[in-house]
């Protein structure tokens, strides 16, 4: 793995503006940035990124089986008590889903680390899936790169065969995003462009007008009723939301399911830890509240987590809560140095959970994530984002990649 500097296609900011690809530049500074990219061998990539995303998504798959048949655990997930049934049901009903991103840490060195799973509303879909293969075909024809170069993006095609896994043709689905986002809005074109190659009806409809018919069935901008929806609206604000206690009986079929709750939520990473401790794509990770009682020996947490969590941190470790968007409310934490913290704090009043503090490599003084992306059960591309910062947020950079061998 290393950065290298290539020259830009000359008329990319005009394609991106041809293709509706609008934040491509935001507040004054590039999102998408092909002034450097990323190159990748062949092994790096098979047995780096994608072997151990399918492993990180199998693991997952089981810690959901064992959480919704336990109270206990259910209760330290952040889900509202009231919906858990939804939620345990939705996974029990063997309800399908369609796609996930996992965040990872890797420089071609060592395993790569999970930092978490973005499993209900990734977005980043349109530049990695399209923009970023249309960058490698372009560069290729102008012989910035070599023919037989390639990259590892099979997300569309992988999309398309899973829409028609799940629903059968001609069916109806809408796709529902904050209207005035371009960013969500590129992903449900993205998704919508997919569910249409698979034989499906597409339809967008603005969240914010979503209604409820008498009848307690969701209707769409034009009063339709919705049977399928694509949402990208997490589930832990849709459970909190008025229109919750509908979701059950409203006949509406939700992508993603309920049971993805489980697994958007940092809440999953010291349950994979304590399932799977040890294993090399895992970071250690512990709920805060029962660090916090294991520090003060009060006898509510188990008697060995002091021992467990005592690295952690004295070597560094990262403050979560359990729900948040784009770095914000996350804490750095390292002895003898000043905590470094994200600027948003709009999650702050979330439970929380520390994660041992993994150093993200530099490469020319940004720092980059892997974006590796599910849809069904396998890993099918990936896309790479970087920051100056340590704690990557929203205005992070999205960079292409290659592979040659």
């Amino acid at each position: 793995m290393r950065k290298i500097s290539i020259p830009e296609r000359a008329n990319w900011r005009d394609t991106a503006a041809e293709a509706g690809f609008t934040f491509a530049d935001m507040h004054g500074e590039p999102y998408w940035d092909e002034s450097s990219v990323y190159e990748f061998t062949l092994a790096e990539v098979e047995e780096g990124i994608e072997a151990p995303a399918a492993e990180l998504h199998a693991m997952c798959r089981e810690a959901v089986s064992r959480i919704v048949t336990s109270e206990d655990l259910m209760g330290r997930m952040s889900i509202p008590r009231e919906h858990w049934d939804l939620v345990a049901n939705s996974w029990t009903a063997g309800e399908p889903e369609l796609y996930g991103r996992f965040d990872l840490v890797f420089d071609g060195n060592g395993p790569a680390k999970m930092l978490e799973y973005n499993a209900d509303t990734p977005t980043s879909l349109y530049e990695a899936a399209s923009f970023q293969w249309q960058w490698l075909e372009d560069q290729i024809a102008a012989g910035a790169l070599r023919e037989g170069d390639d990259q590892f993006n099979g997300i569309h095609e992988a999309l398309v065969e899973r829409f028609g896994q799940i629903f059968a043709p001609n069916t109806d689905v809408h796709f529902a995003a904050v209207e005035g986002n371009p960013e969500d809005y590129a992903t449900v074109e993205a998704m919508a462009w997919a569910a249409r190659e698979a034989g499906l009806g597409a339809h967008y409809t603005d969240l914010g007008q979503i209604a409820l018919s008498t009848d307690g069935q969701f209707l769409d901008n034009e009063s339709r009723v919705m049977g399928a929806l694509f949402k990208l609206y997490p589930w832990e604000d849709l459970l909190r939301d008025d229109f919750a206690v509908h979701v059950a009986t409203s006949g509406c079929r939700f992508i993603e399911p309920a049971w993805k709750a489980l697994l958007s939520n940092k809440a999953i990473l010291p349950m994979l830890w304590q399932m799977f401790e040890g294993h090399p794509n895992l970071l250690p990770a512990f709920f805060e509240a029962d660090v916090a009682g294991a520090l003060r020996g009060d006898g509510a947490s188990p008697g060995d987590l002091f021992d467990r969590s005592r690295d952690v941190l004295a070597k560094g470790h990262v403050s979560k809560p359990v729900f948040s968007r784009e770095g914000a409310s996350i804490t750095i934490v390292e002895a003898g140095q000043k905590p470094e913290a994200s600027g948003d704090r709009s999650y702050d009043e979330h439970a929380r959970i520390v994660q041992a503090y993994h150093p993200l490599p530099v490469f020319d003084g940004f720092r980059p994530i892997i974006g590796a992306w599910i849809v069904g059960e396998a890993c099918v591309g990936m896309g790479l984002r970087e920051d100056r910062a340590r704690i990557t947020q929203d205005l992070s950079r999205f960079k292409p990649h290659y592979i040659r061998d």
